[in-house]
């Protein structure tokens, strides 16, 4: 379907080689009316749901195999980094919602003015593969949740996963906010079973209170960063990014740069909200681990199936492994709604090709679905964890390609205008690329780099290994 381009405005469009024409997720652009002159409860109420969409991709199915092992482990120690990951979340969502009110354009289609066509399509298959492997994940981890609630086979389950393809085109068809709706009611399920969790765990107040203060042991203890690391690259989740700067676009509030300033504002505290809920999401799961399992003896349960197994018999509450199953469901069917939007706005927003939603959405499906049912159907279902880690790999392999250009373009006055970030943000946002980066590669060296020479490069540095 034709959309009428925007109007270009000179003040955040004169870096931009072409208008802001084409509309990110046209289906829904605009959709969600905002209050002129509202109170400022019913003008958050307008904004509200967009930062929940993005919240879930922070809960998903990829981040409860590292939590788990955190927990198991170490105990308390790790909910420093899940603080520190959730506030540089907080940050990255706030420089998408600026970059999607702003200039009008979500960051895929950013990338498609700023960069040559080269690079164009290098981010756009990057991103792609990340989305995949972010979606195979939530895949893995809805068929691991239909298995120990109702027995499925775990390869059955990752087939039964395609119908919520279904279930995303009926949603959207009837209004962007019955979405917005259903991902919210998931994750109030999640956070009830998780509530109740920790209910029946009777964690310690004060060595929560202690691991929420970060410790130079992590750094120090080699097998602590690696998990803190995959803490990081779970969490931290590269599509919501490009995911953000569309969906706050669903808005129909004003142009002017008074009401792009209100936008900002509200868009912000929504999202801002819904990843405090998200951190109390990730602190549970390990948190749960830590009280049930850490101070059991239980230090090695990182599989899902063996957290599910020990919960009921460790805390002595029958329903405590049922609620977990549950919960576990409840992500991974979240993030796939949230997942096959995202792939719609990347292929959208970086080669200005569209194809019917439907098309869209099961090609993302089926390019998790046959890996993981391929693997699953040679390798039995004992490889669902290695599938699971192997994803956040990926995952953390394209976020420095996402984040980099983020910080660029709020960060060029010619492209923002007013809204340009200030010094401040400027030196927070580019120490969180740094980090994320650095992190991130040095993931990848530790998984690919053959022993010896892995040894000798840290032993140069004087840095444990």
């Amino acid at each position: 379907m034709s959309q009428s381009p925007l109007p270009t405005e000179p003040s955040a469009d004169t870096a931009w080689r072409k208008a802001a024409g084409d509309l990110s997720l046209p289906e829904v652009h605009r959709s969600i009316m905002v209050p002129g002159n509202g109170s400022f409860f019913r003008k958050l109420m307008a904004f509200s749901g967009p930062g929940f969409l993005v919240a879930v991709g922070y809960m998903d199915p990829g981040n409860w195999a590292t939590d788990l092992a955190g927990g198991a482990k170490f105990g308390y120690t790790l909910l420093s980094v899940i603080l520190i990951s959730n506030l540089m979340a907080i940050l990255l969502q706030h420089l998408c919602v600026k970059l999607g009110v702003v200039t009008g354009r979500d960051l895929a289609q950013a990338c498609r003015d700023h960069y040559n066509k080269p690079t164009v399509w290098f981010l756009w298959v990057i991103c792609e593969l990340a989305i995949a492997a972010c979606d195979l994940a939530e895949v893995v981890g809805s068929a691991i949740g239909l298995q120990l609630l109702f027995g499925i086979p775990i390869v059955w389950g990752c087939v039964i996963t395609c119908l919520d393809v279904l279930a995303v085109l009926y949603l959207q068809n009837k209004g962007f906010r019955y979405v917005e709706a259903i991902v919210v009611t998931l994750i109030l399920t999640i956070g009830g079973c998780f509530a109740a969790e920790l209910f029946f765990a009777k964690p310690s107040l004060a060595g929560v209170m202690l691991g929420l203060v970060p410790s130079a042991e992590i750094l120090k203890n080699q097998d602590m960063l690696l998990i803190s690391i995959g803490i990081l690259g779970a969490t931290v989740m590269p599509h919501n990014l490009y995911l953000h700067s569309s969906i706050v676009q669903t808005r129909n509030f004003e142009r002017t740069p008074a009401g792009k300033r209100e936008a900002i504002k509200f868009a912000t505290i929504d999202s801002s909200a819904a990843l405090m809920f998200a951190l109390f999401i990730n602190a549970a799961i390990l948190i749960l681990a830590a009280a049930s399992f850490h101070w059991s003896g239980n230090h090695e349960v990182a599989e899902i199936q063996d957290a599910y197994r020990l919960l009921s018999p460790t805390l002595g509450v029958g329903i405590a492994s049922t609620l977990f199953a549950v919960a576990l469901l409840a992500s991974g069917q979240n993030s796939t709604l949230t997942g096959t939007l995202a792939g719609q706005i990347v292929m959208e927003g970086f080669l200005n090709f569209r194809i019917r939603p439907w098309l869209r959405r099961l090609i993302t499906r089926a390019i998790a679905i046959v890996p993981a049912v391929v693997i699953i159907g040679l390798y039995g279902e004992g490889k669902t964890t290695e599938l699971l880690v192997a994803s956040q790999v990926v995952l953390s392999m394209q976020l420095g390609f996402a984040v980099w250009p983020l910080m660029r373009f709020t960060g060029e006055k010619a492209k923002m205008g007013e809204f340009v970030n200030p010094l401040w943000i400027k030196i927070l946002g580019w120490t969180t690329a740094t980090i994320i980066i650095v992190l991130n590669l040095k993931l990848l060296f530790d998984t690919f780099a053959p022993d010896p020479i892995r040894e000798a490069f840290y032993s140069a540095l004087g840095l444990p290994h």
